[in-house]
């Protein structure tokens, strides 16, 4: 048998393993999480208070267990299999290596999930790279009936505005396979924004509470699809 077969074999065999492994949890129980590390000058950083905020919140909140120090997993790494949920943000530039994009690929149609959030700034450089890594597929806006603006606290307008920036509406895209949402991408919101510490931005306590909610909804949401 040979090379290029066993790799075929074998990918298909990592595929099934993690189907297995990200739908045998119904909760988020003892679960990892972990900040996106990608290429091109973006600073994939931001925010660094932001997740273990969010995550304190679920874990009080919802009674989750999430482990308290979230992770940081680069797109190419097998490392990636080890979270049934991974989180995104920055201001800049963005790029995915061919390999890359295959790789961050067959984590999300193996049963991952990402929530990449605009902190301003990366819109554009997205959108070029989620074209390598799903060529077939396009980012598709959510409407306020969508279940994970009711998944634990009720947005039913949709998506929060938390900060300003262009003072354009929020809006949420996603990526489906199957009629499962595999991918989230929230823009012109600022959720990673109003995680993070009072002091950073000095956002409102009712600021950061929507978006406190709202990321405690997608990540209930993503556990539970």
């Amino acid at each position: 048998m040979n090379t290029a077969i066993i790799q075929v074999y074998m990918k298909q065999l990592v595929v099934i393993l993690l189907i297995f492994h990200f739908h045998l949890t119904e909760n988020v129980q003892g679960q990892e999480i972990a900040v996106l590390k990608y290429g091109g000058g973006g600073d994939w950083y931001a925010n660094p208070t932001g997740l273990p905020n969010l995550i304190k919140f679920c874990n009080q909140q919802l009674r989750t267990t999430l482990d308290p120090k979230p992770q940081t997993v680069e797109v190419g790494s097998p490392n990636i299999y080890q979270f049934p949920f991974v989180h995104m943000t920055g201001h800049g530039n963005i790029f995915f290596s061919a390999e890359e994009a295959a790789n961050l690929r067959t984590y999300l149609l193996a049963g991952g999930f990402l929530h990449i959030d605009d902190n301003y700034g990366m819109e554009p450089y997205l959108r070029k790279e989620l074209a390598k890594v799903f060529p077939d597929k396009e980012l598709t806006e959510l409407g306020a009936d969508h279940p994970i603006f009711r998944e634990q606290f009720q947005f039913p307008n949709g998506l929060p505005k938390i900060h300003e920036h262009d003072g354009k509406r929020p809006q949420a895209f996603g990526i489906f396979e199957q009629n499962r949402l595999i991918l989230l991408f929230t823009f012109e919101s600022d959720l990673g924004d109003g995680w993070e510490d009072p002091e950073v931005h000095n956002d409102p306590q009712e600021v950061r509470l929507k978006a406190l909610q709202m990321g405690a909804n997608i990540i209930s949401y993503a556990f539970k699809s």
